[in-house]
């Protein structure tokens, strides 16, 4: 018993430093294809605002899905792409967080970390069920550690379906940069 308690402490603790995105934790493929239209929806931000994606035609999009609001992985990711919005960004990109917490947990979350891109709270599962993310995790629903580019056509470019979340936003723009010609 002492064995099974000490295993499920240490996945939690794993799971908060963002060791279970990997392909082995979280074996659950996508249900998009690259080369696929991307699925349009519209969730609210962080301000409660509503974004659809559609709307953003004309620009790249990356949707990061994300675990959980203040989990110390999901704060790295976050805080890794506030630190390289910019360069992101200079690439006609704009970066979308995703995950099933709530729009008032999203706002504490933003604004603890000072986020400078849109968070979307998922609370009704709709995009992440679409886009083959949702998963279980110690019994709770959750999104898959996960990202996907989108073109300006509005159609996925890249998935990447287990990040690091320490490097996640580095990688973004490198693959940003790569599938642009550059």
């Amino acid at each position: 018993m002492k064995q099974r308690i000490g295993f499920f402490f240490l996945l939690i603790v794993a799971a908060g430093a963002g060791i279970t995105g990997s392909r082995t934790a979280f074996a659950e493929g996508f249900s998009v294809k690259e080369g696929e239209p991307a699925p349009d929806f519209t969730l609210p931000d962080q301000e409660g605002k509503p974004v659809t994606l559609s709307a953003m035609r004309g620009k790249w999009v990356i949707l990061y899905f994300y675990p959980k609001d203040d989990t110390p992985g999901c704060t790295k990711e976050a805080c890794s792409f506030r630190d390289n919005i910019v360069a992101i960004q200079h690439l006609n990109a704009a970066v979308l967080g995703i995950s099933v917490d709530s729009v008032a947990s999203h706002k504490k979350f933003s604004d603890k970390n000072n986020l400078n891109f849109q968070i979307l709270a998922d609370d009704q599962f709709k995009v992440t069920r679409q886009y083959g993310t949702l998963t279980k995790f110690m019994g709770m629903d959750i999104a898959r550690r996960s990202s996907v580019i989108i073109d300006p056509k509005g159609t996925i470019r890249k998935l990447f379906p287990a990040v690091e979340p320490t490097d996640h936003a580095r990688e973004i723009h490198q693959t940003l940069k790569a599938l642009q010609g550059g």
